[in-house]
């Protein structure tokens, strides 16, 4: 496999942290992102990574870390992998104006997805890698009048919208920029064994924090190699632009939210304004 250029968020634990381990064995150029700066500093001087601390909760930070990545990227850049996020606990907005989940899992890499777009397409194939989840059909259902849920907000319901929102900005990648070159897909890795859910006070904490995880999840290292197939696949071959995969394979059932074009076109509108664009990184075609 040719040697690519990788920037890879939520790389200082779990999955993140262990597909960098993986990717770097195989001779890639990663360029690490986390919000720890200990913890980052520490996978990126385990793997020979360069590395940029970031807290999504705070957009100004998003944009300061896209000027100091596109610094480093002089000659483009082959996969931005999407992987920052989690759940978290009781509904808190963010200096920005908007839900925290929604922020960290959605609107943050929005907006860095879009301030890296020219690196991206330089070369006419690079692509974008999503982490979603299963949750995305169990929990979500996006309301374009309560995107910050203050009706009836649950820690679980945020994070279906936005591991949803993740797919929802997948398809609109795609429509918009796939005859540029650009490859996009989300994906669930499987349920893995690591730090998620711990500020959560949703089920899910129980599911990961308790001995039931034995029964229940998969090992970081097995959920970062899910991971690493995303990041190192061909668009057109090794996986469909477009799509979510549960895995390694399309997810056989959808959130019916998915499918709707009007909502992801309404929904990309919403997000761009949220982050300060006037327009989205694209026109739909």
């Amino acid at each position: 496999m040719d040697r690519r250029t990788i920037v890879l968020t939520g790389a200082s634990d779990g999955i993140g942290a262990a597909a960098a381990r993986t990717l770097a064995a195989h001779g890639h150029r990663l360029l690490l992102v986390g919000r720890s700066p200990e913890k980052t500093r520490a996978v990126a001087e385990e793997v020979g990574a360069e590395h940029f601390v970031a807290d999504f909760a705070r957009l100004e930070e998003v944009r300061t870390l896209a000027a100091a990545l596109r610094e480093r990227l002089d000659g483009g850049l082959d996969v931005l992998a999407n992987n920052a996020g989690g759940i978290f606990g009781a509904r808190e907005m963010t200096e920005d104006g908007n839900e925290y989940t929604l922020q960290v899992n959605h609107l943050a890499p929005f907006l860095l997805t879009h301030l890296l777009m020219d690196p991206l397409t330089a070369g006419g194939g690079g692509a974008v890698v999503s982490t979603s989840s299963i949750a995305a059909r169990y929990f979500g259902r996006l309301r374009m009048e309560d995107l910050d849920n203050a009706r009836r907000y649950s820690s679980r319901k945020a994070y279906g919208d936005a591991k949803l929102a993740n797919i929802l900005f997948t398809r609109g990648l795609h429509e918009r920029f796939h005859e540029r070159g650009l490859g996009a897909m989300a994906f669930h890795p499987g349920v893995v064994a690591t730090n998620f859910a711990s500020a959560s006070n949703s089920v899910l904490r129980w599911a990961y924090h308790t001995p039931l995880k034995r029964l229940l999840t998969i090992t970081a290292e097995e959920g970062g190699s899910n991971l690493t197939w995303a990041v190192e696949g061909t668009p057109g071959e090794d996986w469909d632009s477009g799509v979510f995969y549960d895995q390694r394979v399309p997810a056989r059932s959808l959130n019916p939210q998915v499918l709707d074009d009007v909502l992801v076109d309404r929904f990309w509108e919403a997000s761009a304004e949220r982050v300060g664009l006037t327009t989205g990184p694209g026109a739909r075609s």
